[in-house]
């Protein structure tokens, strides 16, 4: 559709002006793409993504109180049409900030129809519309998934309902996703269950559940092999809400399930923190349990606030917490060709259009200065030393080589300490460690 409408008029394409005056907030001060850190631009460590969702189809709705956003792109109709406008609005934001990737939900971007073959029309129509987009400005999908927890049909569940048809219009939903996914040249495929769970144990079968969610997986996998999808499979780990206990409950979880049902090589993890610290761990835990197990794929970067006890998706704005987060994304290569997918939104009452703006700059520049002090770290080695001094015994003694090997036996850990007594226990200088990490913030 030919359409010649500036969304966010006055606002030009965002600048790195590292001598930027605190009060001039339409630039970069600390996101530099193109400086090198670590042998690598910061636009690759960074890979800088936008959800559709929050960003396009928010309306700062809340349990309490009406919408207050006022989007232009936002009509009380919901046409093809319509759904077309809002791609141009949001990638005329995608180049203006200058992000290198966007995600989104199938049922974001093209209205439901009275039935799967209107809404798979639907939505054909509207990715050939974003396909055009994508050519033209460059930006890619770093992922897309379905919603499968907002229509009432999946009020159950999708892949855990207890309902066939439900199950089978699940799959008929994700076949499309897929497939869409592909001709946009997604480089990776999420599954967020926010319905896969259970609100009351007496209504619940949990292992019949969670062996039909397994089987959906490798119809998913199988599928994806079938049309010859190259992007990589994400699930993404969050302990409660919608449903009282989420089967997904965390990176551990994930991990544990992925492996009990054989489909560990075909999957990694999709962390967000907010969920992480929802299921009572600190912010960056899920991340480094992901990564120690080679499964983090990407991250939804975010954050929340802890004493409120719900899903906030709030922009990550503390140097500290995400700092932690690229010391772990450092230590593996990277996250491609996952990203730092900005899965937040403005608050109520950030009601401006420079008020979305400000919100991810914010973020990525806290990501930038956390990038550059998790490079010192890892540069300096000095936390990285006294870690490997904390474990020196596994590898510097016969009895920890044969510990770590796995050649030792009871019998030979019983003779060890017989023969050398009670273990020596040095200090775990935890406040040492928190205070050489913030020396380099």
């Amino acid at each position: 559709m030919a359409e010649k409408v500036e969304y966010f008029p006055g606002i030009g394409k965002i600048q790195y002006c590292p001598d930027a005056p605190p009060t001039e907030t339409l630039c970069f001060k600390y996101y530099n793409p193109s400086e090198v850190i670590l042998g690598k631009p910061m636009s690759d460590w960074l890979r800088f993504s936008v959800v559709f969702w929050h960003t396009f189809r928010g309306t700062g709705l809340d349990p309490f109180g009406a919408p207050t956003l006022s989007r232009a792109w936002n009509r009380p109709a919901e046409t093809v049409d319509d759904a077309k406008r809002r791609l141009n609005a949001a990638f005329e934001f995608f180049t203006k900030l200058g992000v290198q990737f966007y995600t989104f939900h199938d049922r974001d971007i093209a209205p439901e129809g009275a039935s799967l073959a209107e809404t798979n029309a639907n939505l054909e129509a509207v990715v050939e519309h974003a396909l055009e987009l994508q050519q033209r400005t460059g930006v890619q999908l770093l992922w897309a998934t379905c919603n499968l927890f907002s229509n009432p049909r999946y009020m159950h569940g999708a892949a855990t309902s207890p309902l066939a048809e439900v199950f089978a219009y699940a799959g008929a939903q994700v076949k499309k996703g897929l497939e869409v996914a592909k001709k946009l040249g997604a480089l990776n495929y999420v599954f967020w269950g926010g319905r896969e769970g259970y609100a009351s144990l007496l209504n619940t079968r949990l292992r019949e559940e969670l062996d039909h969610m397994a089987n959906f997986f490798r119809m998913v996998v199988a599928y994806k092999k079938k049309i010859g999808f190259t992007g990589q499979l994400l699930i993404e780990p969050k302990p409660k809400e919608p449903t009282s206990h989420q089967y997904d409950y965390d990176a551990m979880t994930v991990i544990g399930f992925l492996r009990t049902y054989g489909l560990q090589e075909e999957f990694k993890l999709n962390i967000e923190p907010n969920h992480t610290t929802l299921a009572g761990h600190c912010h960056e835990h899920d991340i480094a349990m992901a990564s120690a197990f080679g499964c983090l794929g990407s991250v939804d970067a975010n954050t929340g606030s802890p004493e409120l006890g719900w899903d906030t998706d709030q922009f990550p704005m503390s140097v500290r917490d995400c700092t932690a987060v690229m010391r772990y994304v450092l230590a593996q290569g990277g996250l491609a060709p996952g990203g730092l997918n900005f899965d937040c939104k403005v608050r109520r009452e950030s009601t401006s259009l420079t008020d979305m703006f400000a919100a991810h700059i914010g973020a990525m520049d806290t990501f930038a200065r956390g990038l550059r002090c998790a490079a010192k770290m890892q540069q300096d080695g000095v936390l990285d030393g006294l870690v490997a001094t904390r474990y020196a015994s596994y590898r510097d003694s016969e009895l920890g080589r044969s510990i770590a090997d796995g050649t030792a036996t009871l019998e030979s850990l019983e003779a060890h300490i017989l023969k050398h007594g009670e273990p020596e226990v040095p200090s775990g200088q935890q406040e040492t460690f928190e205070l050489i990490f913030n020396r380099y913030l």
